[in-house]
């Protein structure tokens, strides 16, 4: 039972947003942006039956992130596999985050008992912050 106006909003940034990373600058500034805009947005709307909040998955199993495998491959002269090493090993868990997590994160924060959870940058990144 949801009360009328119920809602979440959910925004995708990144560790990005919370870190850097180096010769990603513009990258980073506007996951800075969407982390900025969620906790000022979860201010707003607090006494609503809303939240705002934002997942920040590090490097992800991803087309984008075979693109960002590539790109350190021909930088570097690593192999593909060298390069996703690499990524992977940003992670203290040594591996890519699957999208099904993040997708969990999002459903999770949709459910039952989600309701004190506002204005957060929720990481997914095996430890990485």
């Amino acid at each position: 039972n949801q009360m009328p106006g119920w809602g979440r909003l959910i925004s995708v940034a990144s560790t990005a947003g919370l870190k850097g990373y180096a010769k990603v600058a513009p990258y980073a500034a506007a996951k800075h942006g969407v982390i900025g805009l969620t906790r000022s947005l979860a201010l707003e709307i607090a006494k609503r039956p809303v939240t705002v909040n934002a997942i920040c998955p590090g490097f992800l199993d991803t087309p984008m992130t075979d693109h960002s495998v590539e790109v350190i491959a021909e930088k570097t002269g690593k192999t593909l596999e060298e390069a996703r090493a690499v990524l992977a090993g940003l992670n203290p868990q040594g591996r890519l985050i699957a999208p099904s997590e993040v997708t969990a994160m999002a459903l999770f924060l949709c459910g039952p008992g989600s309701e004190g959870i506002n204005g957060q940058a929720l990481t997914i990144a095996g430890g990485e912050l």
